[in-house]
């Protein structure tokens, strides 16, 4: 059931701080962590009632009834939940449900996730679905209504769209905390209206736009993004960005995900440069299910932040009370005081941060490292599933890159992968032609991207080149997740083993395998949209570490590359990307060629 209002509950939370009635739960015996005063209060009790904090002080014994669960902190710290304050659920390939199977574990009790990967396929029914199911959670599940469907207009064709009047309906459901990560920052610099109706509809309702500005640009073009309206961004990978979204009234989101280690170099704004840190969040973004499941969520980068020369005490903040404040949620949740939702972490060490028992919402939900509580079934209506449609078998043939008449030879545009970053880099490279096509280069690490219709059925194929992945035997790589119109993405070294992996995917509708010499190393079926599984996060986790591992059998040394694969049609990141319409220049937003002249 849904928890309920402060409002309500609260003639019982004062009769509970008052003696006149007992709790439902009481932790004895912890150091508060207050995240308000920046204060480690030793010998406190905290007393819990209705899925609330009632009261907290040094001895609430007064307070134990028969029926008083009694919990004795033995001197551990008492934090509060943490909060992602940016995230994608498909991303681990997982539901909702599976999501929080994994990371409530870990220690999240909040998240602020933006499902626009199942409105790219979906629309607004696929956000819907989402939706309903976050609200059944027993921790904190807020939504944001996708802004940018597609990303790019223009520059890309997704499965689905999403108009200004979907996003003013979205942005009344209950569970609707704002706009989804405004993508589309040269349309918002430009004064689009499509854009500007969206973030509009946000702000008349209330609730908070959120941003995206992934340039390096802070000239004009962000002046005039900033003057939109965004309120936050995530996309910051160097200090000066850090240092100028605050400087301009905007919360710097500090990544870290399965790739993004966009922490370390941001962080020095707090750390050497003495910027106030309450305009600072830990948001993850992008997690591989195996990074939840074997690493963690947000605890992982609270620990990479204090790591990197955070006090503790701030690092917690940043997740959980500024996050909470940011989202106008600040009496709601972040923080264990009077009134707000009853998320604590007991731990035995703020720097390594062992989560050693969650409580979600009064209830005690996992306990060194596993789930204690059960967690409702929600499933997918098969109009979900069935996504992906080719519209024929592919061949070899379907991927081969024609050279310009009577060359021997070609200089190409490569995609370039930035290694733990989602840019990619412009790169040119001469390479061979053989039989009118161009080859591949394991020496310059230089293979196939193909990038291949899958919402309509039209069996189009665009290829083109990327660099970064070290691939050095006959093998593919397919995955039908591929940010943000979730067409789908095939690299490789063998057209043969691409189209193997192509119509393997279309088969199962949906998912991502590694390919060689004809033989499947790796499959993680994915039917929801193309996007999820609908099979259990730890089950996930061990086909997406195998995933990983097939792609290392093949030469790939980069940090878990498959979220670096997942990226490569994303549009509005620069440098170079594909689409169905062709290799697209982010810096410029226009289609270029493939061969330089």
């Amino acid at each position: 059931m849904p928890i309920r209002p402060w409002s309500e509950t609260a003639p019982i939370l004062i009769d509970v701080a008052m003696g006149r009635r007992p709790a439902d739960l009481l932790i004895r015996n912890g150091r508060w962590v207050n995240v308000h005063s920046g204060e480690i209060l030793a010998g406190h009790d905290v007393a819990i009632s209705s899925g609330r904090f009632a009261a907290i002080a040094p001895d609430l014994s007064y307070v134990i009834g028969p029926q008083t669960q009694v919990i004795d902190a033995l001197g551990r710290y008492m934090l509060p939940g943490l909060c992602d304050a940016h995230m994608h659920v498909e991303s681990g390939m997982v539901t909702v449900t599976e999501f929080c199977r994994a990371v409530i574990p870990h220690g999240t009790t909040s998240m602020f996730v933006d499902p626009h990967e199942i409105a790219n396929v979906l629309g607004v029914r696929g956000v819907r679905l989402m939706h309903d199911e976050a609200a059944a959670m027993p921790v904190s599940v807020y939504v944001q209504a996708p802004s940018c469907v597609p990303s790019a207009p223009g520059l890309e064709t997704p499965g689905a769209e999403i108009s200004p009047e979907d996003v003013a309906e979205m942005l009344t459901w209950p569970g609707i905390i704002g706009l989804g990560e405004m993508m589309n920052f040269p349309g918002v610099a430009a004064g689009d209206g499509k854009m500007l109706a969206e973030i509009a509809a946000t702000q008349h309702a209330g609730k908070t736009v959120g941003g995206h500005y992934a340039s390096p640009d802070l000239g004009r073009p962000f002046l005039g993004y900033l003057a939109g309206g965004p309120a936050d961004d995530h996309e910051g990978t160097r200090l000066e960005d850090a240092v100028a979204r605050v400087r301009q009234g905007m919360r710097a989101m500090l990544r870290l995900g399965s790739a993004w280690f966009d922490i370390a170099p941001q962080v020095k704004a707090i750390t050497e440069l003495g910027l106030d840190s309450r305009n600072f969040l830990i948001c993850t973004d992008d997690s591989h299910s195996g990074t939840l499941v074997n690493e963690g969520h947000v605890d992982r980068a609270l620990r990479h932040a204090i790591a990197c020369g955070l006090k503790p005490i701030t690092a917690i903040q940043m997740a959980t009370l500024n996050t909470a404040a940011h989202f106008g949620l600040e009496r709601e949740l972040g923080s264990i005081a009077p009134g707000r939702r009853a998320d604590v972490i007991l731990s035995s060490d703020l720097v390594t941060l062992p989560i050693e028992l969650v409580i979600g919402q009064g209830r005690v939900l996992a306990e060194n490292g596993a789930m204690t509580a059960e967690l409702p079934e929600y499933a997918y209506p098969q109009s979900a599933k069935g996504t992906v449609r080719l519209g024929k078998s592919l061949a070899a043939e379907d991927f081969v890159i024609a050279a310009p008449a009577g060359k021997n030879a070609v200089t190409a545009r490569v995609i370039g992968v930035i290694e733990n970053q989602a840019g990619t880099k412009a790169l040119e490279r001469s390479l061979p032609v053989r039989d009118g096509a161009v080859e591949p280069d394991p020496a310059q690490d230089v293979c196939q991207i193909a990038l291949v219709e899958r919402h309509r059925g039209t069996g189009a194929v665009v290829n083109a080149l990327v660099s970064g992945f070290g691939y050095n035997r006959p093998c593919a790589v397919a995955s039908t997740v591929a940010h943000d119109s979730h067409q789908m993405i095939v690299v490789g070294t063998n057209r043969a083993d691409m189209a193997l992996a192509a119509n393997r995917l279309g088969e199962v509708g949906g998912g991502a395998i590694v390919v060689s010499e004809g033989k499947v190393l790796a499959l993680v079926e994915l039917p929801i949209a193309g996007l999820m599984s609908d099979e259990r996060a730890e089950i996930v986790a061990k086909k997406a570490d195998a995933l990983v591992e097939a792609m290392r059998a093949c030469g790939c040394t980069l940090n878990n590359a498959f979220m670096q694969h997942s990226l490569l049609a994303l549009v509005v990141i620069p440098e170079l990307r594909i689409s169905d319409k062709g290799l697209i220049d982010v810096t410029r937003f226009a289609p270029t060629s493939l061969f330089v002249d």
